[in-house]
């Protein structure tokens, strides 16, 4: 089993030219089968079958394994399978039809409202990439954009004398959100400075070299943000967060914070703030006109 093991890492390695850190990673997790394969007495990958790993994916959550953690080693060991099953050595794969056990659904960090301010409130310089990455964090908080939503704005998108943009959001759904004073006048004030780059293409935020900033550039430069304002990580999901939940703690009205941030199932929203579902649920039952249920009616 080690030397069928070797032989796939070397595949891996050789004609897969996964990463370093791919490659570490499910060798780790292949070699706990393959020991977990030898408490066994397991001899063999054709011997090892669904009823062994549907065990050994319990003992793994028992001892305190994430979800995600999981998730990976039976990746691991259907790529394994993939491969002995190409070679003929075996016929079988028994992570087949195998799922990780449900985690609990970690909700995303949020700043408050002091620390928002602190990272927007600082002095910013009157030059392109200053007033270019402030454009950015503004709208992001103003409005809850994603990252892929403020990455394909185009100008037609804006509306600043109205302070309205439209965002195409998952689903390829089209919706108008509000843009806040303080963003738009950062927009403003960017959309003075866009033209120095010679822009090459129609999107809100560019490179100096006139191309439209991609979402690893978007992420850099808000990361860089927050370790200069706040000394944190940040990152553009923090920045939707933050917006939800300030706008949810101060209007309560969940089906607008719903519509704003482009989610389909109001479910999706009560995982993304900090209130509990409780408070929610009153919320909702007393804004939606369906929603009422008799008093003392089961569901």
């Amino acid at each position: 089993m080690e030397r069928q093991l070797e032989a796939y890492c070397a595949h891996l390695r050789n004609e897969r030219q996964v990463s370093e850190h791919t490659q570490l990673a499910y060798r780790r997790d292949l070699e706990k089968v393959l020991e977990y394969c030898n408490s066994l007495g397991i001899a063999s990958w054709q011997a090892l079958q669904i009823q062994q790993m549907r065990q050994l994916v319990a003992r793994q959550h028992h001892h305190g394994q994430s979800s995600r953690s999981i998730a990976r080693l039976l990746s691991a060991v259907r790529g394994l399978y993939r491969y002995l099953n190409r070679e003929g050595v075996c016929a079988h794969d028994p992570a087949n039809g195998l799922t990780p056990p449900k985690g609990e659904k970690r909700l995303p960090k949020a700043l408050d409202t002091d620390r928002a301010l602190q990272l927007l409130e600082g002095g910013v310089d009157d030059d392109f990439i200053a007033r270019r990455d402030q454009a950015i964090l503004e709208l992001f908080y103003s409005s809850g954009l994603r990252l892929s939503e403020l990455t394909n704005l185009d100008l037609e998108h804006l509306d600043l004398a109205a302070g309205l943009v439209q965002v195409q959001g998952k689903g390829s759904k089209t919706r108008v959100l509000p843009v806040g004073r303080k963003a738009r006048e950062a927009l403003q004030e960017w959309l003075k400075l866009r033209g120095i780059s010679a822009p090459r293409d129609n999107a809100v935020f560019l490179s100096r070299q006139g191309r439209r900033l991609g979402p690893r550039a978007i992420q850099l430069r808000v990361k860089a943000a927050g370790e200069r304002e706040l000394g944190q990580h940040l990152h553009p999901h923090m920045l939707r967060h933050s917006f939800a939940s300030h706008l949810l703690e101060s209007s309560q009205d969940l089906r607008a914070v719903q519509e704003m941030l482009g989610h389909a199932d109001i479910s999706t929203t009560q995982i993304y703030t900090h209130l509990d579902f409780q408070h929610l649920a009153a919320v909702y039952d007393s804004a939606h006109p369906r929603a009422k249920r008799s008093k003392g009616t089961d569901s």
